[in-house]
C-alpha cells in the first residue's frame, strides 16, 4: 500500500482524495433532499434555501480560519492562496453553525433547522474521510507514532494512528445510532445538537493522538473550537445529563 493514492487518466495523475471530496458533497447532497421528500418540513424551500447558503458561506470561513489557528507560528506568513487551501471539517461546522444562526435571525426563522442535515452530514463525512486516508500523510489527519494493533505506515515509514480511519469508524457508529432513534420523538433541533456534541466530543479527544500544534493552554484550535460548542450546548447537555440521571435513579 503506497500513499499517496494515486490513478492515471489520460495520461495525467490525480490523486482519489479529489474524487472523494466530490463524491462527499454530491452524495451528501442527494442523501438530504432524498430524506426532505420523506420529511414534513416546516420550513419553506426559500428559506432553507437561505439558511443553505448561509451554512456554506460560514462553513467557507470558519473552516479557513480554524485552520489558520491550527498553526499559531506561521499565521504571520500565511498568503491568501495558502489561507485558502487549508480547511478543516470542524472550522466548517462550527463557522456553518454560526452562519446559519445569522441568516436565520435575518430571515425571521426561529425554528431550529439542523434535523434534517445530520445523515447527510455523517454520510458525506464518511465518505470525505475515505479521501482524507488515501494520502497518507499527505493530509494533517494523521496520528502520532503508536505501537497500538492499528498503527499503520502511512507513507514516511512510521507506524501512526490511522485518525482517518477512526474517524471512519465514529461516523459508521454515528450512522447506526441515529438510525436506531429515527422514530423516537425528541424536541425539534435535538438530534442535530446530539451530533453536534458528540461529533466536537469526537475530535477533542482525537487530537491528543495527532502532532497538534497548541493554540493556547496546550489546546489546539480544534480543541477550542469543541469547547466553545459545548458551552454553545450546555444547556442541551445539561437537560440531557439531567433526563438520564433521572431515568437511572427510577432503575
Amino acid at each position: 500500500m503506497t500513499f499517496p493514492f494515486q490513478f492515471k487518466l489520460f495520461n495525467e495523475t490525480f490523486y482519489w482524495h479529489a474524487l472523494f471530496e466530490t463524491l462527499a458533497f454530491f452524495i451528501g447532497i442527494r442523501t438530504y433532499y432524498f430524506l426532505k421528500k420523506r420529511t414534513v418540513d416546516p420550513i419553506s424551500d426559500i428559506n432553507r434555501l437561505i439558511i443553505l447558503i448561509g451554512a456554506m458561506v460560514g462553513a467557507l470561513i470558519g473552516s479557513r480560519v480554524i485552520a489558520l489557528l491550527e498553526n499559531p507560528a506561521e499565521i504571520t506568513q500565511q498568503t491568501f492562496l495558502t489561507f485558502f487551501q487549508n480547511k478543516t471539517v470542524a472550522g466548517g461546522f462550527l463557522g456553518g453553525l454560526l452562519g446559519v444562526e445569522l441568516f436565520k435571525k435575518i430571515i425571521g426563522v426561529k425554528i431550529s433547522s439542523g434535523d434534517l442535515y445530520v445523515i447527510p452530514i455523517i454520510v458525506a463525512l464518511f465518505i470525505g474521510r475515505i479521501g482524507c486516508f488515501s494520502m497518507g500523510i499527505a493530509e494533517p489527519t494523521y496520528g502520532i507514532e503508536t505501537s497500538f494493533i492499528t498503527g499503520m505506515d502511512l507513507g514516511d515509514g512510521l507506524y501512526r494512528h490511522p485518525v482517518a480511519l477512526y474517524e471512519m469508524f465514529f461516523m459508521l457508529l454515528l450512522f447506526i445510532f441515529f438510525q436506531k432513534i429515527k422514530n423516537r420523538k425528541l424536541p425539534n433541533g435535538d438530534r442535530f445538537k446530539l451530533f453536534m456534541v458528540l461529533y466536537f466530543l469526537f475530535r477533542f479527544l482525537i487530537e491528543f493522538i495527532k502532532p497538534y500544534n497548541p493554540l493556547f493552554l496546550h489546546l489546539s484550535s480544534i480543541q477550542w473550537s469543541s469547547i466553545f460548542i459545548f458551552i454553545y450546548y450546555s444547556k442541551f447537555i445539561n437537560r440531557v445529563f439531567n433526563r438520564l440521571s433521572k431515568t437511572l435513579l427510577l432503575q
